[in-house]
């Protein structure tokens, strides 16, 4: 399956087995929302094919990082948005590169 990180300023496509599919700017489905340095809500619980979106909705630039390297957003200003559709059943935990305390995840059931 196709995925996309960020390699210096410009997007670069990579393949790997069992990862998400990079998803279209503005996918309908469930959303997070980053507020306060958080990502709300925390743990999100969703079916194999869905398509999560990610909303900035802090004044600070924030990332969507995979710990296991799964998927990766760029830096997101004020109400910039990433979405990631999740093909495979798991775990999936991530952090912003630029607060690393912040952290979540999302499983796939």
């Amino acid at each position: 399956m196709a995925g996309v990180f960020l390699a210096g300023a410009a997007l670069v496509g990579y393949v790997a087995a069992a990862e998400p599919v990079a998803a279209a700017p503005g996918a309908a489905g469930p959303r997070v929302e980053i507020k306060h340095h958080k990502y709300a809500p925390a743990t999100l619980t969703v079916p194999v094919g869905t398509t999560v979106t990610w909303i900035n909705r802090d004044d600070d630039v924030h990332t969507v990082i995979s710990t296991a390297e799964k998927f990766r957003s760029r830096g997101m200003d004020t109400d910039e948005q990433f979405s990631q559709t999740f093909a495979t059943p798991g775990t999936y935990e991530y952090f912003c590169t630029l607060h690393p305390l912040m952290k979540a995840k999302v499983i796939v059931k």
